[in-house]
């Protein structure tokens, strides 16, 4: 088996040698080289050709992101960015990364040595069957507010993963006002959704916020779930739909899980529903849209060509729980097709 052949650009020596120490201990991942700034970097990619970079944000000479933005339009190259508790992530998200990981702050150096074991390969090894040029795109425009006043009684729920801030973004940019209370679960460490949820705010037409137990899902307002050791679900309430937040074991290795907001949704919403099911690895939330298409929800699943992993999707289509397959840019149209409908 081939390894992953890594490039590891920190500027930190001793958090760059343990790095490498515990990537060069995973028998798929080798590291080929190490930079401590984006000209050693540069240089490091021609030469040795990686097949994945992880990045330090904060680095001497030149931010991260800015070397993101120079490096992506000349030398696509998956990038795993590394980085303390920071918004700046979604700038490296937007300008190419595939994936971030969250530097653990206080931690022990067995903590922290965990944290290079586990979390830092996985997402490299996600990344290294990314599809790169997905999160190129044009400023979206307005699907247009076509809808009825009809709509407080539905709701459209929407899972992620792997390449879904950048796809999450697309589909809400172009959801007007109209559009029926949103509920997200995209996967995400604690700390991070909330900073999300405002940059969302200020990009789209619609209310974006980190949601807190007992919220109500109203039209124009999206929901997401926070991140960390809880689950968000749908209710019934007052003749109105809530969203509970629960603390809980992860569910398909996460937690919130996309298939327990899923299942919530069949259960309290039932065919009043829509479920998106956007790019990322694994199969979380295809048997929880399963569940929606069968209680008479509509179903949608982000198609291979437009996904930066096809993984999530195809499970969903694979079991039957997708109806409509459609590229990003078309989801939200589509969306908006069915709830004039429903």
């Amino acid at each position: 088996m081939r390894q992953i052949r890594v490039l590891v650009v920190e500027d930190s020596l001793v958090f760059r040698e343990l790095l490498i120490q515990k990537l060069n201990e995973d028998p798929e991942i080798q590291v080929v080289a190490a930079a401590k700034d984006p000209f050693e970097a540069r240089d490091a990619i021609i030469q040795y050709q990686p097949d994945v970079m992880t990045l330090d944000i904060e680095l001497p000479h030149m931010s991260g992101i800015e070397f993101l933005r120079k490096l992506m339009p000349q030398y696509p190259l998956p990038v795993v960015v590394i980085s303390s508790l920071s918004d700046k992530v979604f700038d490296a998200l937007n300008a190419g990364a595939v994936d971030f990981v969250a530097k653990p702050s206080g931690a022990t150096r067995a903590q922290l040595e965990a944290f290079m074991k586990n979390e830092i390969p996985a997402k490299i090894k996600i990344a290294s069957i990314a599809k790169l040029g997905s999160w190129k795109r044009t400023q979206a425009q307005a699907v247009g507010q076509v809808l009825s006043n009809e709509n407080h009684n539905l709701v459209v729920a929407i899972g992620a993963s792997t390449g879904g801030t950048e796809a999450i973004a697309a589909v809400l940019e172009q959801f007007g006002t109209d559009i029926p209370g949103v509920v997200i679960v995209q996967h995400m460490p604690a700390g991070f959704t909330e900073m999300y949820a405002n940059r969302l705010n200020g990009r789209c037409r619609v209310q974006v916020k980190e949601a807190k137990s007992g919220d109500p899902v109203v039209p124009g307002q999206v929901l997401i779930a926070p991140g960390g050791d809880a689950h968000m679900q749908l209710v019934n309430r007052n003749g109105g739909y809530q969203v509970v937040i629960r603390k809980g074991e992860k569910v398909n290795r996460h937690c919130p899980s996309v298939d327990v907001l899923f299942h919530s949704v069949a259960e309290a919403a039932g065919s009043r529903a829509i479920g998106i099911i956007l790019t990322g690895m694994g199969g979380d939330g295809a048997k929880g849209l399963l569940a929606m298409r069968k209680a008479g929800a509509r179903t949608i699943g982000q198609d291979e060509s437009t996904c930066v992993v096809y993984g999530m999707p195809k499970v969903a289509y694979e079991i039957g729980a997708v109806e409509y397959q459609e590229k990003l840019s078309d989801i939200a149209r589509k969306t908006y097709t069915i709830l004039s409908k429903m």
